[in-house]
């Protein structure tokens, strides 16, 4: 007489998070995953209570309009980040960090990268939040898959969303005016 035994996979979870967006997990198999160009992912977890979270922001400080979520900017991002987190039952004596993104996706263009790279950085200084990795700045995106449990992180590069160089546009003109 032979028994089968039935191996049982651990049943594994994705979610997404765009710009703007956090998420928080705290069940074996879940993972946040996001892509990034110049915009930072913070992923947090605490390894005792075994929950994390990523957020994902577009700048790190601004002014919003009515069609940008608060969470947009750095500031308020990692605050909402580290509430939901500690609502989850980390305590924030034990939050780690790890940090990604902050590409110059378009030289010459626009310096949003490197000030996310160097709020995020800061930020995690002031408050006393350990770095355990990072990987900012260069040209190339970004897709990370964070499991908020162990706080492992997995980063892939995109090379074909590599830099982009500035293209001045000439437009002639024949000194006629219009009004």
């Amino acid at each position: 007489m032979t028994f089968e035994r039935e191996i049982s996979q651990p049943k594994i979870s994705s979610t997404y998070i765009s710009q703007g967006d956090f998420s928080v997990c705290c069940n074996s198999g879940d993972l946040i995953s996001t892509i990034l160009g110049s915009c930072v992912a913070t992923c947090l977890w605490d390894p005792v209570a075994r929950v994390g979270g990523m957020n994902h922001f577009l700048l790190p400080d601004g002014t919003q309009t009515p069609n940008e979520q608060a969470s947009s900017f750095g500031a308020n991002s990692m605050e909402l980040l580290i509430n939901a987190l500690i609502k989850a039952g980390a305590r924030r004596d034990r939050i780690r960090a790890k940090v990604f993104g902050g590409a110059e996706m378009y030289k010459g263009l626009t310096d949003a990268g490197a000030r996310n790279s160097e709020f995020v950085l800061s930020y995690l200084q002031t408050e006393e939040i350990p770095l355990d990795g990072q990987s900012l700045g260069g040209s190339l995106a970004r897709r990370i898959e964070f499991d908020p449990i162990s706080g492992r992180a997995r980063q892939k590069l995109v090379p074909d969303a590599c830099i982009q160089e500035k293209v001045v546009v000439e437009v002639a003109t024949n000194d006629l005016e219009l009004f």
